[in-house]
């Protein structure tokens, strides 16, 4: 079966492609994208800020990685059609007993070195869908995987950390700090957390933090026990700085935020405290699956994820397409939602 897909072949500038979808796949589901959502990495390509070696190694390429859609063909009893389900971008190819599936090198990542869900039809294997509940609202649904992101790197601090967990905080007021900070209270509701940002009306959206802190101000007699970075860019280097600074003996840092660059680290206090750093990235099903039967189980959660929903666009067409990916970048933050009316 022919289909239609959308790849970025420049900086701004998509194109019509066609690739060939076996329908008669042992275990594949094929699903009609519905709702897409654009990350920042997606904006890397799209603006060209990647080194001038991976974009000519990458592109052309279909990008998007967060979405969701419904199931128009299934050769599995996992889901049926008519089904309401979350893609997941990581294909892995191989198990191993101790590497997770998105760490392993031999796996691959939509819009990452392969066609991402930019496309009229995404063939998957059935393990790489998530099938929705009903009360999951389709907006907020569509950037699941950056909530698994989150969950996966909390699963990760929950078996890396020691049991002291008191205070914690995430360094970060943009998307990633807000849905960590939501998942983290959620997962570890005894533990006070305190959040580190830049924007006075950023932080004020993170109601359901313990305490919220300006780092442009003057910080004092401060501490906790443990803390998530989820800065990046070169803005990361400042944050890892001032966590080492304040954060408590032995006390574990798990990594988020991606910078294009390296970032310098004060490894006499590192070594002086005895700090563990973890990086996380991307996830798995397993958290997926977590992440999916959190949202079901607390509505709240759904509501607060809601408000950092910035703008809505239906998409028919390239003009579309590109009039996402431009309303992103002016937006003042939060994620913009493409409805994929194709």
């Amino acid at each position: 079966m022919l289909n239609t897909v959308y790849r970025l072949v420049a900086p701004r500038r998509f194109e019509v492609a066609f690739s060939d979808i076996d329908l008669f796949k042992d275990n594949q589901v094929i699903v009609r994208p519905q709702f897409l959502s654009i990350c920042h990495a997606d904006q890397r390509y799209y603006q060209g800020l990647r080194p001038a070696a991976i974009l000519a190694k990458k592109l052309p390429m279909a990008l998007i990685h967060e979405g969701i859609g419904v199931v128009v063909r299934s050769c599995s009893d996992h889901v049926k059609v008519g089904d309401r389900v979350v893609m997941i971008p990581n294909t892995p190819i191989e198990k191993d007993e101790f590497i997770a599936e998105n760490y392993l090198r031999t796996s691959k990542f939509r819009a990452s070195g392969f066609d991402g869900f930019m496309q009229d039809l995404i063939a998957l294997d059935a393990d790489r869908v998530v099938k929705l509940p009903d009360g999951i609202d389709n907006h907020v649904a569509a950037f699941i995987e950056l909530m698994s992101v989150s969950v996966h790197a909390i699963l990760r601090f929950k078996s890396i950390a020691h049991g002291r967990r008191d205070n914690i905080a995430i360094f970060g007021d943009g998307n990633l700090g807000f849905i960590t900070g939501i998942f983290l209270k959620s997962i570890l509701p005894e533990s006070k957390l305190s959040i580190f940002g830049v924007s006075e009306d950023k932080l004020a959206s993170f109601s359901f933090a313990d305490h919220t802190y300006n780092v442009a101000g003057e910080l004092k007699g401060i501490s906790f026990d443990h803390a998530f970075e989820c800065v990046g860019n070169a803005a990361s280097g400042q944050a890892i700085e001032q966590i080492i600074d304040f954060i408590n003996p032995e006390g574990s840092i798990s990594l988020l935020g991606v910078s294009e660059y390296p970032v310098p680290i004060n490894t006499r206090m590192v070594l002086e405290k005895g700090l563990r750093f973890f990086g996380s990235s991307r996830s798995g099903l397993t958290d997926f699956n977590m992440t999916v039967n959190m949202l079901n189980e607390n509505p709240w959660m759904v509501n607060y994820l809601s408000n950092i929903i910035n703008n809505i666009v239906p998409v028919k067409d390239i003009s579309d397409m590109n009039r996402a990916f431009e309303l992103d970048i002016q937006k003042p933050g939060g994620k913009t939602i493409m409805e994929w009316n194709k």
